[in-house]
């Protein structure tokens, strides 16, 4: 599946990234095939530096407000300060196979991964299409 995302939000995500020496994230909101929204969140991981946590009173209160008629919780993003935008070990130790999608920013630029069933009841990360508008 191909989402779609506006210039000037994925551009608030690298710029968000670019920022701060440790691992951003927050949330990717939207449906029908669009990010249409973020929701930045603090980084409440132990070592920040190396992993991310997003803020579960966040995490809450965005699936509060999707219940309530507001936009979906599609995904996340996250960065890699001083690597590639590819999932991680730490990555695939910590995904769900629930279909989401994990947005992962480094080198100036984001990549669009989904989380799937893998082998033996794992996750597998499968690239997905990101069309910037």
């Amino acid at each position: 599946m191909t989402l779609c995302i506006s210039r000037s939000l994925l551009g608030r995500i690298v710029s968000l990234a670019a920022a701060e020496k440790d691992e951003i994230c927050g949330l990717l909101l939207g449906g029908g095939g669009r990010i249409s929204a973020i929701r930045t969140a603090a980084n409440v991981a132990a070592d920040p530096a190396i992993h991310f946590e997003i803020d579960p009173a966040v995490l809450i209160a965005a699936h509060r407000e999707a219940r309530a008629g507001g936009p979906a919780v599609i995904g996340h993003y996250h960065s890699h300060p001083s690597g590639y935008p590819l999932p991680s070990a730490t990555d695939m130790a910590s995904a769900v196979p629930d279909g989401s999608y994990w947005m992962i920013v480094a080198a100036g630029g984001g990549r669009l991964w989904r989380a799937e069933p893998g082998e033996a009841g794992g996750v597998r990360f499968a690239a997905a299409a990101l069309d910037i508008m």
